[in-house]
């Protein structure tokens, strides 16, 4: 598959996306106190795309069920909501969201700790957003894949943390999921070098204790083998002609 410029068009809808999953994430993110459903999260998040006009883009997506993926503590990534699942004192949550407006989609996704969480857990979400704040300064025209890959590596095992290999930021905007992959790891290949008029979902994506994932029964959610914390943080972002420009951050 071809990595996709977009059009004029398809960039001002991505813009609208992005605006929107943006708002989302902020309201969820100040709703996720101790004794809030994950599954209230998604109910509150679907209801506020599909008022700005929208539709969840991960909603029915190869037959996932939700609006959000909620990834609590040692869940890495593509965690049902469930009404069960209630946020506790010390819980670190990823909440990851995908909007798609007018057929043009955004990806992003957002790590909080709910209560009074330990300094490993801070320093988790701390790394998280230092890693894609860093290759987000990397991204313009010119510039190799794997050079974000590599800043990426390297912001998180300063800390000591273990990447996830086998999970990856892509392409987005026609499709949810497109080319290139964006390992948040180098492994020696430079690839694809970015252009202006492509879009792109970076997701540094780690655990405190391993890099080995599993599945679990429902198909979906994804933990690490040891029980350790994970985090992940998410944009998506426009090439430009002299840089990038983040369509999934409030201005």
């Amino acid at each position: 598959m071809a990595i996709l410029i977009k059009t004029d068009r398809e960039i001002e809808l991505m813009r609208i996306s992005g605006k929107i999953l943006a708002e989302v994430l902020e309201a969820c993110s100040k709703m996720a106190q101790i004794g809030v459903s994950t599954k209230d999260l998604d109910t509150f998040a679907e209801d506020l795309i599909r008022k700005n006009g929208a539709i969840p883009a991960f909603k029915g997506y190869h037959g996932f069920p939700a609006t959000l993926c909620t990834a609590v503590n040692d869940r890495i990534v593509h965690g049902i909501p469930r009404a069960d699942e209630i946020l506790q004192d010390g819980d670190l949550l990823t909440i990851d969201c995908g909007v798609t407006y007018e057929g043009m989609v955004t990806d992003a996704a957002r790590s909080v700790g709910i209560g009074k969480i330990s300094d490993e857990k801070k320093r988790l979400i701390k790394t998280a957003n230092e890693a894609l704040g860093k290759a987000i300064d990397l991204a313009k025209p010119g510039v190799h894949i794997g050079e974000l890959s590599l800043v990426i590596q390297e912001t998180i095992e300063e800390e000591g943390f273990h990447v996830v290999y086998d999970l990856t930021g892509h392409g987005v905007g026609r499709k949810l999921h497109e080319d290139p992959i964006i390992a948040n790891y180098f492994d020696g290949n430079k690839g694809p070098t970015l252009k202006a008029g492509m879009t792109i979902a970076i997701e540094p994506i780690f655990s405190s204790g391993t890099s080995k994932m599993k599945t679990l029964k429902d198909g979906w959610t994804i933990v690490t083998v040891d029980g350790s914390t994970a985090v992940q943080a998410e944009n998506t972002l426009l090439i430009t002609k002299d840089g990038c420009e983040v369509l999934t951050e409030l201005n």
